[in-house]
């Protein structure tokens, strides 16, 4: 069985960081692996000079309400590449995670999942290495094709070399199209059922919203030096 270090190597060489993202591929789980939700997480990061913020809020999955809140703050030792985020970001992500003490039964990930070109995006990534359910929410298609949805609540498939591998969600009526997709343990359909249930009226899902206004009051205020 695999350490969770071996998911976040320390030789960040090109050629070794594609084996691990082989190994999270092999190791995803495009299933429902869950009991009845009773919890909701979502995560995002902000960066602040040369350290980077996690910051997690669980929810109630029925009404939403806000459980817990937890962030790390970890510095940045791997610069942007797009593809390789879970190398960048992934370690404060499990940090935090590590800290909460109300385990969500999904996790949302700013981030892609299995639509990713090697179907390891950050979602599926963390998902794999904590062994926990995920989904990946992103603004922004990383691969693949689909056809626009236009009235809100409508989705049409993402296809990725001819595999469907997420979702294209008109989540609200001002707003582009979000990307949906399963990270780790949870199904194509439920990815987007479960969105769908999230939604207040944003473009994101009330999880990775509220997760993305968490971290970023907490650099404000470190910003601020309160």
């Amino acid at each position: 069985m695999e350490d969770i270090s071996d998911f976040f190597p320390s030789d960040t060489a090109r050629e070794n960081l594609i084996a691990v993202q082989k190994l999270v591929a092999e190791k995803t789980v495009v299933e429902d692996d869950f009991g009845k939700l009773r919890l909701i997480a979502g995560v995002d990061q902000s960066f602040m000079d040369d350290r980077i913020i996690s910051g997690i809020v669980v929810l109630k999955y029925d009404s939403l309400d806000v459980v817990e809140c937890v962030h790390s703050i970890r510095p940045v030792n791997y610069p942007y590449i797009p593809t390789f985020l879970s190398f960048r970001e992934g370690p404060a992500i499990v940090s935090a995670f590590e800290k909460l003490k109300n385990y969500p039964d999904i996790l949302m990930v700013d981030g892609a999942g299995i639509n990713h070109p090697r179907s390891a995006g950050i979602a599926t990534h963390v998902g794999v290495a904590l062994d926990v359910p995920t989904i990946g929410i992103t603004k922004r298609i990383l691969c693949g094709e689909g056809k626009e949805p236009v009235e809100v609540g409508e989705a049409n498939p993402l296809i990725f070399e001819d595999k469907n591998v997420g979702w294209l969600l008109k989540s609200s009526k001002r707003s582009r199209p979000i990307v949906v997709a399963p990270g780790h343990r949870v199904s194509l359909d439920s990815s987007l059922s479960i969105v769908k249930a999230c939604l207040r009226g944003h473009k994101l899902p009330e999880p990775t919203r509220l997760a993305h206004e968490y971290v970023n009051g907490l650099k404000k205020k470190k910003s601020d030096g309160s």
